[in-house]
């Protein structure tokens, strides 16, 4: 089986892509509405592609579970690949506001802890992965 046969470095390639794209609008000054549209668009394509990638690797490491985003994350943490969990289902939290806050006036509420808790939880698990995949790539 090559790289490109297992499921999770597949997935990985969109997630890299969706956290690259995050973090470049994050590091923008002060946003206009639309701008701020943006990333949460860009927030929520990160968190899922985040939990479900995590998702295909914990499969391709044998463990069999009813994939949630929550459990997903309980149990990469349970089982030491993390040690993050909490600010990531915190994100999965923000996610559900911002997808429903119409007004705008919860993105201002939840930008700080999207920015100092989420992402750089996110971040962590990026690096993670990507430690993973160059080990994978090394075998």
């Amino acid at each position: 089986m090559t790289n490109l046969d297992v499921r999770w470095l597949q997935r990985f390639q969109n997630f890299e892509k969706a956290f690259s794209r995050l973090k470049e609008a994050l590091e923008m000054p002060k946003l206009n509405e639309l701008e701020r549209n943006g990333v949460v668009q860009r927030f929520d394509f990160t968190i899922e592609l985040s939990w479900k990638t995590l998702k295909d690797f914990l499969e391709d490491k044998g463990f069999q579970f009813k994939p949630s985003p929550k459990e997903v994350f309980r149990l990469a943490q349970q089982n030491n690949y993390i040690d993050y969990a909490q600010a990531l289902i915190d994100g999965l939290t923000i996610r559900n506001i911002l997808a429903h806050d119409y007004s705008g006036e919860k993105f201002e509420e939840g930008e700080e802890q999207l920015k100092i808790v989420v992402f750089p939880a996110l971040e962590k698990l990026y690096l993670f992965l990507k430690e993973q995949q160059t080990n994978e790539s090394r075998s």
